[in-house]
């Protein structure tokens, strides 16, 4: 592994043999990736005029792989010759509170605006197509508007995708196209396992819309349920305030979107295995999981790689879209 630290100030230090242990966490959604490293303190490979700061730059290699690149926000030491260092990706910057306005804009359209604004660098930019209506986000984090923007392209045409920096590059990809080339399971990588199903997180078997009508003075209200699951769960309900512009049929179809995305039970998988830099959160992998039945594509919510000597292991948080 290469870990390379720029003081910006014409300093290049390679740090890879001071480093003992690393960890790199990925997250789909809302955060930025994440680098904890321990340096010790002293090492024989130090030059005398090492030193590292916040905001300086790391970057990461493995066996020539791009992993990482950000920025340092923390240090930390005590008596001890260990030095902790946190750096995030550019993601980080996204954290910032706004206001944003825009009308018919796209998801792709979002993102690109933030990040000229704040002056990020974009890497592959997917175009999400879909517009919309209005987005009004007033003293909000930059990167929960962009979340509600993607959340709102998935709400109206199923498409889901993924927002992350890949190695110090902004990047959008639909997770059509995130699929990893690597199985894990049974026979594959897999040290070990948890299964869990739920109803108790995003599942709602009865979908209400409602819309102010500005002509009548009234709410108009749009309902689809499951008595079939209702009768099994109990009811589940769900309430979305839809724009005002939106016609019947455009709600209706809201509507179908809705119980097709939310009106089950989600299955979610924890595995912990020997690492590979194919898979990070936001990729799809066929996982086998021959107790439960399971030979299927999941997706990755939370990736954790961890490195300690020659060790490289990985912890999935995994979900079924």
């Amino acid at each position: 592994m290469e870990i390379l630290l720029d003081n910006k100030n014409g300093n290049v230090w390679d740090i890879s043999n001071m480093v003992s242990n690393v960890a790199w966490k990925t997250t789909r959604i809302g955060r930025a990736s994440s680098l904890e490293l321990t340096m010790i303190k002293g090492s024989p490979n130090q030059d005398k005029a090492f030193q590292c700061n916040n905001g300086d730059v790391i970057r990461v290699k493995d066996e020539n792989q791009p992993v990482f690149y950000g920025y340092i926000f923390k240090i930390g030491s005590g008596k001890s010759e260990e030095v902790k260092i946190t750096a995030y990706d550019q993601i980080r910057y996204l954290m910032t509170n706004e206001t944003y306005v825009g009308t018919n804009v796209t998801a792709t359209q979002v993102i690109k605006k933030i990040a000229n604004d704040l002056k990020l660098k974009l890497g592959v930019i997917e175009d999400t197509k879909h517009q919309i209506p209005t987005l009004i986000e007033d003293d909000k984090k930059l990167l929960d508007t962009i979340c509600k923007s993607l959340d709102l392209t998935l709400i109206a045409t199923t498409q889901n995708y993924v927002f992350y920096d890949h190695f110090g590059a902004l990047t959008l990809k639909n997770i059509k196209n995130m699929k990893a080339d690597v199985v894990i399971g049974d026979e594959s990588l897999m040290h070990d396992y948890s299964y869990e199903k739920s109803i108790d997180d995003e599942t709602y078997n009865r979908i209400k819309i409602i819309r102010d009508n500005k002509e009548t003075g009234k709410r108009d209200v749009y309902i689809a349920e499951d008595s079939s699951n209702i009768a099994k769960w109990g009811r589940l309900q769900l309430l979305h305030k839809a724009d005002e512009k939106m016609n019947e049929a455009q709600i209706n179809n809201l509507l179908d979107q809705l119980a097709t995305l939310k009106n089950r039970e989600h299955r979610k998988i924890k595995i912990s295995a020997i690492g590979d830099l194919r898979i990070r959160a936001g990729c799809f992998v066929p996982i086998i999981l021959s107790e439960f039945g399971i030979r299927q594509y999941f997706l990755v919510d939370e990736c954790t790689h961890s490195w300690e000597g020659a060790d490289h292991t990985m912890s999935l948080d995994l979900k079924v879209i």
